[in-house]
Formats: structure tokens, sequence, C-alpha cells
């Protein structure tokens, strides 16, 4: 990784402090810091090209010259998304700075270029109608809706590419237009993206029957299309392959206080009363890992819901492990959990 520190010139600097950075680092990028560490600018060779056109002298303060508005991230941004915005600004470098303007990084486009670390397919659910979000969805399916400044299955692709996945499926049923126009053939992404069309609602597991025949022999993720989560995709394919079961599921703790006091009885004689207790249950998180043998059994069956066909799968010989998730974990199935993955986010 590139120490950007090299680059970095002091609003002090002349030109020719400039032009020696250039030439010495051949980065084409220099980076102008005041004080404090904040940005102020950058100056590349295009910038020192027109200063001379102007005929300005080598003396000439690199604040003359610098291009004082520069593309810049936050801290909180993705690899991916810094690699789509590099892509689609033509940009060579983006400078990383916190809150306070301070430079805390510079990534480079050579650097960003995407280098897929799994050939295993992973398949987005959208197809539902939302209708639990309503009047939300009413104009637009649930996961194109807004988090932050880019639509939730775009935060779900982006976090999968940045675990380095590059072969992608989506589901589509409902408003299926808007999520081809948006994501079209994943390009924009320097991913592969096909689709999988429900010309009918198959229920929860049926458009994994309409999988492309044209995907690796691999197990494939699927990933419902309404989570925001940050759960380690690497650590989940790996504990399935280790797991050698059919299927694997995601598995959230989920706690349920009874708000009342629970009497245990003996008869007619009460046994012991528990004020409110708390029971905890695992719930399934709407992502899971399944075998190629899975998806050959979907196929040409129509409508299944995941539920009846995990049934299946455990009461096969290999059967279906679960993987328990500690991570941030969200879905967005009604409007106050919309309401809630914002705040999460910071949205």
């Amino acid at each position: 990784m590139y120490d950007w520190r090299k680059v970095k010139l002091p609003v002090t600097a002349d030109m020719q402090a400039a032009i020696e950075t250039l030439d010495r680092e051949a980065v084409r990028i220099a980076l102008v810091v005041d004080d404090l560490g904040r940005l102020v600018g950058t100056i590349t060779d295009g910038d020192i090209r027109r200063a001379l056109l102007k005929r300005q002298g080598v003396e000439t303060s690199v604040m003359e010259i610098m291009n004082d508005s520069p593309e810049t991230v936050g801290t909180e941004a993705s690899r991916g998304e810094i690699f789509l915005k590099m892509k689609r600004k033509k940009l060579l470098h983006m400078p990383v700075i916190d809150q306070s303007s301070r430079i805390v990084d510079m990534k480079m486009l050579q650097e960003q270029m995407f280098e897929p670390k799994h050939a295993n397919p992973v398949l987005l659910m959208a197809g539902g109608f939302g209708k639990r979000l309503r009047p939300l969805t009413d104009n637009i399916p649930k996961p194109l809706l807004p988090m932050g400044d880019k639509p939730i299955l775009e935060v779900i692709l982006e976090r999968c590419i940045d675990a380095g996945f590059c072969n992608f499926v989506v589901s589509t049923h409902y408003k299926a237009e808007m999520l081809r126009e948006h994501f079209r053939d994943g390009s924009p992404w320097g991913v592969d993206i096909q689709y999988a069309h429900e010309s009918e609602p198959l229920g929860t597991a049926g458009a994994i029957g309409l999988l492309p025949n044209n995907l690796p022999d691999l197990p494939i993720i699927v990933i419902n299309g309404d989570l925001i989560t940050s759960v380690d995709l690497d650590a989940l394919l790996n504990f399935h392959n280790e797991q050698g079961a059919l299927a694997t599921v995601c598995v959230k703790e989920y706690d349920y206080q009874v708000p009342f006091g629970v009497v245990e009885a003996d008869g007619t004689r009460i046994a012991s009363i528990t004020e409110k207790p708390v029971f905890k249950y695992f719930v399934s998180a709407g992502m899971y890992v399944l075998e190629p043998a899975a998806i050959d059994a979907i196929r040409g069956r129509g409508y299944i819901d995941m539920p009846d066909f995990l049934q299946e799968c455990i009461a096969s010989q290999r059967g279906v492990s679960m993987f328990p998730i500690h991570e941030q974990w969200r879905d967005i199935g009604r409007i106050n959990e919309y309401q809630e993955a914002l705040k999460m986010t910071g949205t």
C-alpha cells in the first residue's frame, strides 16, 4: 500500500517543490496539507502544465495552482464504493479524509482494482412485494429503498464485492425492470450480474430453481435483499465447507420477554412463578449457503418456501448446519425496522 505522506506538501511550498515531488514519486499527484493535517488541495501534472502555460514561474505558491476542491471520500467508504466513484469520475487517486478534513489515506486506482477471491455465486433475493413497507414500496421495490445515498441492495452488493465475490444473480419479480435498470450487467461495479425472473411468485426459495445453468459448480451464497449486515462472508463460506452439510443457515440469537409473570403448575398447585422471563431462540437471519446438489433439488419444482426446503435438507443424510452471527444485522421488513436501519447506518 502506497504511503501518501511521500506526496504531502505544506501550504508554504512552491511549484518547484511540487514538480520535484511528482517526478520523484511518479504517482501523478501531490497533496497540499495545512498545519493541522487538513487537505486543502491537490496538484497534478496537468495543474503544473497549465500554470507554466500562464507563464507562472516555479517560485509560484502551490496555493495558486492547486485544485482546491478535490474529490474525496470519508473514512467510512467501502472499497467497492471508492472504486466505483473513481471509475465514474475517471480518477487515478482518491484522498480519504476524516470528519475534520484531515487526510488519513490515499487510495490509488491500481490498488482498488477488484481482484475476486471467490468464484462462488451469490444470489440476491429481490423479488418480493414489500407489502409490510407500504406505502414506501407502492412505486419502488423494497431492495431499491434508499439507505443513505444508495439503495439497500447496492449496499449489500458492495459488501459482497468487498469480501471478494464477483459472480452475482439477482432474483426479480415485483417491478423487475427498475432493478435491471439500476444494476444492469454489473459492469459499473466491475462484477458480473445475471437475473432470475419469477413470472409469478415462487415462494421464498422458488427463485433458486431459476438460477442460470452457466454458474460455477460451487456452493452458492443466498442473501435476502432486505438485510443490512456486516457478516463475515469469508468466515461463512469457510464454515460451510468445513461442515460438509447440504446447506448452512445463518442464525441470530433472538430474545423474547414475556410481559407477565409466568406460572408453572402441578395440578391445581402453583409450583413456581417467574416474573417476566426471557426466552432465547436462534432465528433464521435470511442468509444461506447451498451446495449445488441442493440447487438441483429445487429446479423445476415451482413454488417452495425456504423453511420447507430446509426441512427436506435436514431429513437428508448430509443435513443442515447453522452459522451463528454476532455481527451487525438488521432485517428491513417493516417501516419501523427501516427507520431503525437508517439510524444504525447513520443516515
